[in-house]
């Protein structure tokens, strides 16, 4: 299914390096082992004297993309505190002064709540932010039980204030000298990999059914001689969605690497995790760092199903591919 057709070629320049680091993420491990890919963030024993790293419901990632000895960094997605991005960036002293763009994954709340701390504190007017005009929507999920979650959208006006360079789009762009591909809206193609139908977004007329989550976009790189390097905020569009789609929008079809949220938690989503393990395993990715939204269960189905690719992400863990 597609609302729009979304199969445009685009010419994705290699890097020759990338290194991701999770800034924030709802889980935090101080004793997980690293390896030669995997760098874990050092223990803080001495939280009275350090403050300590942050996990929340929320996803952050800051990347740095290297090509031809050249660097440029870019924020993929802001996390859902208002300080908790940046708060962890400073406890690993990592700088993002020299970062060049933002991209959103989709307009929930969990993934923009940091930006506006985080563009304050750069200073800096003009930033690049990306994002699907649909990530405007004011949302809300309706459980079952009739409870309901509000999904608040981002604040164009306090963006604006803060002189942050918006653009909307619905088709795959290119940023950092054509090193980055936002995919844009993806294309859904699987059976099983239906959205979230628990959403409902406000309309002129009223509360109405919004499942597919237009907005959902990947930022994805080809690391040379590799294949590509998948980054997911939470997947609604289906894991397997965005990365048919990564392929055939830069018509590579080798992928190297997935790291983000595959939205698999929760009774709604639990039935479609072997199906989903089923074509990521046949799609065959030498790493997946399932994060945020994966739940437990596709954690250990996944581990056990691909234990040479699985990593298990936590809070400052930094991840270079090379």
């Amino acid at each position: 299914m597609s609302a729009e057709p979304m199969r445009q070629r685009v010419a994705l320049q290699p890097v020759d390096a990338i290194e991701v680091t999770i800034v924030v993420d709802n889980f935090v491990d101080l004793l997980m082992a690293g390896t030669e890919t995997v760098r874990r963030a050092p223990p803080a024993w001495d939280t009275l004297e350090r403050e300590a790293l942050l996990a929340e419901h929320g996803l952050s990632l800051l990347v740095k993309a290297e090509r031809a000895g050249r660097t440029a960094t870019v924020l993929y997605d802001a996390g859902l505190g208002r300080s908790t991005a940046l708060h962890n960036l400073d406890v690993l002293g990592t700088k993002v002064t020299d970062l060049r763009a933002i991209v959103l994954s989709h307009g929930h709340v969990d993934h923009h709540g940091g930006l506006e701390g985080m563009v304050r504190r750069l200073g800096r007017r003009g930033l690049p932010l990306l994002l699907h005009p649909d990530a405007w929507r004011d949302r809300k999920a309706v459980f079952p039980s009739g409870a309901e979650i509000h999904l608040p959208p981002p604040s164009r006006h306090d963006l604006e204030q803060e002189g942050v360079e918006i653009t909307e789009e619905r088709a795959p762009s290119l940023l950092l000298d054509d090193t980055v591909l936002v995919t844009g809206q993806v294309e859904r193609v699987t059976s099983f990999e239906k959205g979230f139908p628990l959403q409902h977004a406000r309309t002129p007329e009223g509360w109405e059914p919004d499942p597919w989550v237009w907005d959902d976009q990947a930022a994805v790189f080809l690391l040379r001689g590799k294949g590509l390097v998948v980054l997911s905020g939470c997947s609604h569009a289906g894991i397997i969605n965005v990365l048919r789609h990564a392929q055939t929008v830069t018509g590579t079809k080798r992928i190297h690497a997935v790291v983000g949220g595959l939205h698999l938690t929760g009774g709604l989503f639990e039935p479609i995790i072997p199906d989903t393990i089923h074509e990521m395993a046949a799609i065959g990715p030498d790493v997946v760092v399932p994060c945020h939204c994966t739940g437990w269960r596709a954690l250990q189905e996944l581990a056990r199903r691909m234990p040479d690719a699985y990593v298990h992400a936590s809070v400052g863990t930094s991840l270079r591919f090379a």
